[in-house]
């Protein structure tokens, strides 16, 4: 009996260790699936970034080829030819953020004289090559398109006297193909004025002469086209918007030292505990360039809002009251066991349910998300998941108070629930976004029609304490397994088709579509 009586004594410190273990846990589970969920969406927005730039250095190349092919079919002089074709491009229109679009010819010693003579003739009263001095060779600029504003600086300036720009020109001449040039001043620009630039160079061979190899290049060449950039322009020419909550900066080369800061929008900020970055290292048109990206507080609350503190709070305190009522119920142990259990379905709940909504956290949907992807797989069948971003939230919150958008959430969360069907999962996994799981979807369903039906549904207006509210939202949705094999996949996915649609205009659908 004393035994037994010991035992029992000791219950309580046993309830209140097993439950701050399923504390521990629970908090544990949470703060890692959230870095897990911010450091996915950080990959993202970097891959992203990345792929923009090359694409839009490859446009660039490819628009500069348009030139480089002109003088396939026109003299090396018919500067109206250049004009015209330039004026044709639209660059204000079709390939913002360049600054010039120009020709450059090779001229040798031997040449030079009748290179002077003849942009003289063509009316270029004054030309000259400068830097003064005689030297073997010379690179002279001899057009520069649109021909207004800064662009209309004297001609002649031979930028094979520059090494920077030098290297560059070899590079394009020998290859055959466009070359960046690593950073530079344009010549363009006013003294002291000057920001941060690169030149794309691609050679131009003399019609009707071989360039098959190293040798008949250089023996072949008779000058470059070549277009400008502000690093500046470069990079607002690649984002509608950029992403909220993202430190960028561009390095020339492969060292990002201030020396190399080529581009930054905005003074870097200091770095807060749960910051991510990464360095990625590019090679653009035979160039070294270097991106540096770090989140910043915007981000971090967007994608890293974490319920762990309130989880731990809530465990701490229900293990003390499940540990203070075994001590009171110690003759009890039947009661006692039945009020233990029901306390921890009730901290399982809290771990796994969002406060305000009662809807599955973060947590629970991706629990429930891999049931179906392992239901799926088994089974051969195909589901969806729809992102649910809601279109200009912040004003109710603005002008109506926190309270107002907080019953509306409530009303919203309703809604949805009642769009889906019983196997379906609606899940809130941050301030105003939501994310629903369409389980087991058989052939004939429509897809596009569910994720409207849930669009739908939040278009009638909300009533809330006197307020008439009305909302939209963007969805985007992917497609198990057309559109990804698991849940990082799928997720991206949906993730990247609800921006689709909110650039669409928002208030709309898009299915996600590749790339």
């Amino acid at each position: 009996m004393k035994n037994k009586a010991r035992l029992l004594s000791q219950l309580p410190w046993l309830i209140l260790a097993l439950m701050l273990g399923v504390t521990w846990f629970a908090w544990d589970h949470e703060r890692n699936t959230t870095r897990k969920a911010m450091q996915s969406q950080f990959d993202f927005a970097l891959r992203e970034t990345v792929s923009r730039i090359e694409q839009r250095v490859q446009g660039y190349a490819q628009m500069l080829r348009g030139v480089q092919s002109l003088y396939a079919t026109t003299t090396w002089r018919n500067r109206g030819a250049m004009h015209d074709y330039v004026e044709a491009l639209q660059l204000d229109a079709n390939f913002s953020g360049v600054q010039t679009i120009g020709a450059v010819e090779w001229v040798s010693e031997q040449t030079r004289p009748a290179h002077l003579a003849a942009m003289r003739r063509a009316g270029i009263a004054g030309y000259a090559l400068e830097p003064e001095g005689l030297r073997a060779a010379y690179a002279a600029i001899v057009q520069r398109e649109p021909s207004v504003g800064r662009n209309l600086a004297p001609l002649g300036l031979d930028i094979w006297s520059d090494p920077v720009r030098r290297a560059a020109l070899e590079q394009a001449r020998d290859s055959g193909t466009a070359a960046i040039s690593g950073m530079v001043a344009l010549k363009v620009d006013e003294p002291g004025a000057a920001r941060p630039g690169f030149i794309m160079y691609l050679p131009i061979y003399a019609q009707g002469r071989p360039h098959d190899n190293l040798q008949q290049r250089r023996a072949s060449l008779i000058g470059w086209v070549y277009a400008s950039f502000h690093m500046s322009d470069f990079m607002a020419s690649l984002y509608g918007t950029q992403s909220p909550g993202l430190s960028l900066a561009m390095y020339d080369g492969t060292e990002p030292v201030d020396a190399a800061l080529s581009y930054r929008p905005e003074p870097p900020q200091a770095a807060s505990a749960q910051a991510v970055s990464a360095i990625e290292y590019m090679v653009v048109a035979g160039h070294n360039w270097t991106l540096s990206l770090r989140s910043q507080e915007a981000f971090e609350r967007r994608y890293g809002r974490s319920m762990a503190a309130e989880i731990a709070v809530a465990g701490l305190l229900l293990s003390l009251m499940l540990a203070l009522l075994a001590w009171q119920m110690i003759h009890g142990r039947a009661r006692a066991l039945r009020l233990a259990a029901a306390m921890t379905e009730e901290l399982r709940e809290m771990a796994q349910r969002d406060p305000l909504t009662g809807l599955p956290n973060r947590a629970l949907f991706s629990d429930r998300l891999g049931q179906e992807l392992a239901s799926a797989k088994r089974q051969n069948g195909r589901f969806a998941m729809a992102f649910i971003d809601l279109d200009y939230f912040k004003p109710i919150n603005d002008n109506c108070g926190h309270g107002v958008g907080d019953q509306v959430l409530k009303q919203l969360a309703q809604r949805l629930q009642q769009s889906v069907r019983a196997a379906d999962t609606v899940g809130r996994i941050g301030g105003d976004e939501f994310v629903v799981l369409l389980a087991q979807l058989s052939e004939p369903d429509s897809i596009l029609a569910l994720a409207e039906k849930l669009r739908l549904a939040l278009k009638t207006p909300f009533l809330v304490e006197g307020h008439v509210l009305r909302l939209t939202c963007s969805v985007g949705v992917a497609v198990y397994p057309r559109d990804g094999l698991d849940a990082i996949a799928l997720t991206k996915s949906a993730d990247h088709a609800m921006y689709r649609a909110k650039e669409a205009g928002r208030d709309c659908v898009r299915l996600f579509e590749g790339g």
